[in-house]
């Protein structure tokens, strides 16, 4: 299996030879973590020892931890889970573009630092469905965006328990979409999008079979005999909000309900509320990935919602006229990752292929380091606006480690106006006080942030920042350096 996952992942090429289709790695992860700590490493969850990794990373989490206490220690300092995830892809070259907690949901998503000036119009929302809806530990988490001008989003959910309620759990689904809503024109619903993709601990069970023979199936490994009576393959035979949702095979064992730090499903005796011996968990496939591609029909192609298309992307009809801007999408991979025991769910994970025709190629703004940088004299950047877009005064240039986390995590920043020194219709350039730039120096980028955007539009190549001559001289050693040196030397 693991060789499969290599080979799904490493089938993926950057640009097509014909240069008119660019082909795109995701990697999707669900996972309920049943309020468990993060494992000591993720490598083999996100597959890391794959030559070609993906261009993106979407991580879904259901029951993160969320006791109060740590709910606001969470939001002050990012949540455990975030940071081992940050930690293992950051040195590898991605970020984390956006995420959205919303108490046990947690969903993150990492890209390549190359593809980022080219991720646009990130929103983030989220839905409450536990307690009539006043409570948020059922419910759905979402992050949209525009990738290279095509509108994603990214769906994360925890849905109703238990056999009973599959109904219940299509209409919490239906809720959800009704109830998310977006602040952009072209796309404010979920199903807006041209790509959706919709997974979490959905929480359907496998109807009518007898524990015995679900489990003959699972270790006979002839799991096709129980996909007719799986809830979720059932409802979407006659719910219409379903149909157009895409899965791959279930080729793998049901993922709910193992015995914690096992392989073996459900061993315990459930007690009732009166003390009475309850049922077993049956095996279920409750931790699912699925996708919907909007129909070609009704596309009204909401490309680029910062107003940065170049070309108008709205499709004529198919057998009128060629789609300009193209889109398919196929899932390489799926299956579970069985190695991982701390929680009473297995991880899910799919891998995707994406192939699309870029509704822009250049990033908005271009950012570069000009001179010699060092802390022993103040240092000079240079930017030039590639195409007309909404500037503001609160726009910022943003000094990062090379293999930086996040937008947040840089080592100093400069206003884009505050501290401009001289401009032409076409170059600005602004500077930075010495005191700022690290003393140790360091591989370095430079990232240009949009904050009517929301996100980084530019980003420089790597440069040296030479350390300083002066810090030498003096014997100065890093524990005696600033707070901003500490954090290069880490």
């Amino acid at each position: 299996m693991e060789d499969d996952l290599s080979q799904a992942l490493n089938s993926f090429s950057v640009e097509e030879k014909d240069g008119k289709m660019d082909t795109f790695g995701l990697y999707v992860v669900t996972w309920n973590v049943a309020t468990a700590e993060p494992p000591e490493d993720v490598n083999s969850l996100l597959q890391l020892n794959s030559l070609k990794k993906p261009d993106l990373f979407v991580i879904g989490l259901q029951e993160v931890k969320a006791a109060p206490l740590k709910i606001v220690t969470d939001l002050a300092f990012e949540d455990s889970w975030s940071h081992l995830f940050m930690n293992t892809l950051a040195p590898l070259g991605f970020i984390k573009v956006s995420s959205i907690r919303m108490q046990g949901l947690l969903l993150l998503l990492f890209s390549k630092l190359e593809h980022v000036p080219f991720i646009r119009d990130i929103q983030v929302t989220y839905t409450r469905t536990g307690l009539y809806g006043y409570w948020g530990n059922k419910g759905g988490v979402s992050i949209r965006l525009s990738f290279y001008g095509h509108m994603l989003c990214f769906l994360n959910c925890h849905l109703t328990a238990h056999m009973n309620y599959a109904s219940q759990r299509v209409d919490e689904f239906q809720y959800i979409l009704d109830a998310q809503t977006f602040d952009t024109k072209n796309t404010p619903r979920i199903l807006d999008h041209k790509v959706v993709f919709w997974f979490g601990d959905l929480n359907f069970r496998i109807e009518d079979h007898g524990m015995l023979f679900v489990r003959e199936c699972i270790t006979s490994q002839r799991y096709n005999l129980l996909w007719p009576k799986d809830q979720l393959t059932m409802m979407k035979q006659k719910e219409a909000s379903l149909q157009k949702f895409q899965e791959g095979p279930l080729d793998f064992q049901p993922t709910y309900k193992f015995d914690l730090h096992s392989d073996n499903y459900d061993t315990r005796v459930q007690k009732t509320w009166f003390g009475f011996n309850g049922k077993k968990r049956k095996p279920a496939w409750c931790d699912r990935i699925l996708w919907r591609v909007k129909p070609k029909s009704s596309l009204s192609e909401d490309a680029d919602e910062d107003d940065q298309n170049q070309e108008d992307p709205k499709k004529q009809p198919e057998e009128h006229h060629k789609d300009e801007f193209p889109l398919k999408l196929s899932q390489e991979f799926y299956t579970s990752k069985m190695e991982y025991s701390i929680s009473d769910h297995k991880p899910v994970i799919g891998i995707f292929r994406l192939e699309l025709r870029k509704i822009y190629k250049t990033p908005l703004v271009q950012v570069c380091a000009e001179g010699e940088w060092s802390a022993d004299f103040d240092a000079l950047i240079t930017y030039s606006l590639l195409q007309s877009y909404p500037s503001s005064a609160w726009d910022w240039i943003g000094l990062y480690k090379v293999g930086f986390k996040s937008a947040s995590d840089y080592i100093t920043y400069t206003w884009v106006k505050d501290d401009q020194v001289s401009f032409t219709d076409e170059l600005f350039q602004v500077y930075v006080n010495k005191d700022e730039i690290p003393v140790l120096g360091g591989e370095c980028v430079l990232c240009y942030y949009s904050s009517s955007l929301q996100c980084i539009v530019g980003i420089s190549q790597p440069f040296k920042v030479q350390e300083s001559r002066a810090a030498i001289e003096e014997g100065l050693v890093p524990e005696n350096i600033n707070k901003l040196d500490e954090t290069v030397a880490s």
